[in-house]
């Protein structure tokens, strides 16, 4: 497994999670089903090899709302052409409809997919947790970043974790 050398917020560095997730960086990622807009189905597991990051989001979040361009610009953007590279949004236990008119609606380009019953975020955070969480998730299908909330210190080592996983092999 690659070891991140950055600077790591205070419940990282401590261990001491009170974001409500029930995984953990290092941890192997669940293998959850990833629903296209247009139906189509994919495992998390059959990514392994990529970078991939899993937005967590919903319409009614302002929170998303706030982090969503800066996805987009500074993530989707500069990576979406790389193979070893994967950015799905999740939108949490909306429809279809809604979730297409989110993602209009914030002129991202990046896939936002569908979570109707909460089924993928119910494996990375407890019953109840707020969505705006990203999960970065190495080419070996480990854990290797977390973030909760929209924080410009955290979302930039967020950014160095791609990058610096995407110059690994």
């Amino acid at each position: 497994m690659l070891i991140i050398a950055l600077t790591l917020t205070a419940w990282q560095a401590t261990g001491q999670d009170n974001r409500q997730y029930i995984v953990k960086v290092g941890d192997p990622a669940p293998d959850i089903e990833l629903i296209s807009l247009d139906g189509s189905r994919q495992r998390l597991g059959d990514l392994r090899g990529r970078v991939v990051m899993l937005q967590f989001t919903a319409s009614w979040c302002g929170v998303c709302r706030q982090e969503m361009p800066h996805i987009e610009r500074d993530i989707w953007l500069k990576h979406k052409s790389n193979p070893a590279f994967r950015l799905y949004g999740v939108d949490l236990k909306e429809s279809k409809e809604v979730t297409e008119k989110f993602a209009a609606d914030m002129h991202i380009t990046y896939p936002l997919l569908l979570d109707p019953e909460g089924k993928a975020f119910y494996a990375i955070a407890e019953q109840g947790a707020g969505v705006t969480r990203n999960v970065i998730i190495d080419q070996q299908g480990n854990i290797a970043f977390l973030t909760r909330l929209y924080d410009k210190q955290e979302f930039s080592q967020m950014i160095a974790v791609i990058e610096k996983l995407l110059l690994s092999k």
